[in-house]
């Protein structure tokens, strides 16, 4: 691992860059430490503010001043520290059509609530999180899955120095960063639900009997379950359901979006430990359906999965080209069609479902069904 020191993010960089063309102001939304500052800082900004630093921060006391006369890219980063930002902004895209802004925050849905309501029609938003294995090659997809995306835990020169960095990670976010945007909960009953969220990773959720389980009300196991999908920890996937006569699965989904968070949480500190992990299928299902949902969201508007009260499921299904396509993810040597994947190609009328497991050959099942390993999904050639 020692010998990558830098990862090209070329498919980041390129969204991003025509996503500049397109709008007068661009966000890129991520958690903290997944890369946002370096990506912008590849992007020849003229000029760049950071508000975590306290210089930056005080030069933003007077900021109609600071900014009126600038010119080309503008950079402000961490601008959640400053919200009333963005009514300033917007004034000064309309009137100085020589300036751009790239935006750069931590907390998605404060953010999109704050920007959307001031720049509507002239923001886009650019959703960022650690390295994805499109970014590189194949030889260290299970370091990637063991280690997860963040920067400084997969460049890290050992399992064990990438594991303290995510554990130091993980209390940082609880204790500085949420207080920081205003959720004011103790660190251990937080760190707590995050962590028992880890044994329903991969599986529909009932939020009335997490809560009974765990001692919370309703209300406050929601809140928690929106802070942490607000802050990019974890993913709520919901299901697909049209009125086809049958009882189907109207309950989300959870996922952790970082499969080295989850490790951590879950004290998996190395690969000998992964792989007696009593949830191994689970952890590798869940990373696999993250690299992919990283891969087509930027053209994908929404992703689902698809499941019946008499156990037919696809873990991942979307609608591009007007056509219906889905995805099932096997922790497995060889996949084969089951009855459930028959009767989602039915019911959902396919074009294509892909069944991706960690092996090295794709081969077809049928003309409608594909054995696909996960290190073929690196771009979206698979689709074709």
């Amino acid at each position: 691992m020692e010998k990558i020191l830098l990862i090209p993010r070329e498919n980041d960089i390129q969204h991003i860059r025509n996503m500049l063309d397109m709008y007068r102001v661009v966000a890129i939304l991520g958690p903290r430490q997944c890369g946002k500052t370096t990506l912008a800082r590849q992007l020849n900004a003229s000029e760049y503010y950071d508000l975590e630093n306290p210089v930056d921060l005080n030069r933003f006391e007077n900021p109609k001043l600071l900014l009126e006369d600038k010119k080309g890219l503008i950079v402000i980063d961490e601008v959640q520290r400053l919200p009333d930002l963005f009514e300033l902004i917007r004034y000064l895209v309309d009137y100085h059509p020589e300036q751009t802004y790239l935006i750069l925050g931590s907390a998605s849905k404060m953010l999109i609530r704050q920007s959307s309501e001031t720049l509507t029609g002239r923001i886009g938003y650019y959703h960022l999180g650690g390295f994805q294995f499109s970014d590189m090659d194949a030889e260290v997809l299970n370091a990637l899955w063991l280690r997860g995306g963040f920067p400084l835990s997969f460049l890290a020169k050992d399992d064990l120095t990438s594991y303290r960095w995510r554990e130091n990670y993980i209390v940082t976010f609880l204790e500085r960063d949420l207080p920081q945007i205003g959720f004011r909960i103790p660190s251990i009953t937080l760190r707590r639900f995050w962590t028992m969220l880890g044994h329903y990773h991969g599986g529909v959720v009932n939020l009335s009997d997490m809560g009974r389980s765990l001692g919370f009300s309703d209300h406050t196991i929601r809140h928690y379950i929106e802070i942490l999908e607000g802050t990019f920890m974890i993913r709520m996937l919901q299901p697909w359901f049209v009125n086809m006569g049958k009882r189907l699965v109207k309950r989300p989904k959870i996922y952790f979006k970082d499969s080295g968070i989850f490790h951590s949480l879950m004290t998996i500190q190395n690969h000998e430990q992964l792989g007696t992990f009593p949830r191994l299928g689970a952890s590798w299902e869940g990373f696999a359906l993250e690299s992919v949902c990283r891969m087509i969201e930027p053209d994908v508007s929404m992703v689902y999965f698809w499941g019946t009260h008499q156990n037919a499921e696809v873990d991942l299904f979307w609608r591009w080209g007007g056509k219906n396509w889905a995805m099932d993810f096997k922790y497995m040597d060889a996949p084969k069609i089951t009855k459930s994947i028959r009767i989602a190609l039915e019911d959902l009328n396919l074009a294509h479902l892909w069944i991706v497991y960690p092996g090295k050959e794709r081969y077809l099942l049928n003309k409608k069904v594909t054995a696909l390993p996960l290190e073929q999904i690196g771009t979206k050639e698979f689709l074709k």
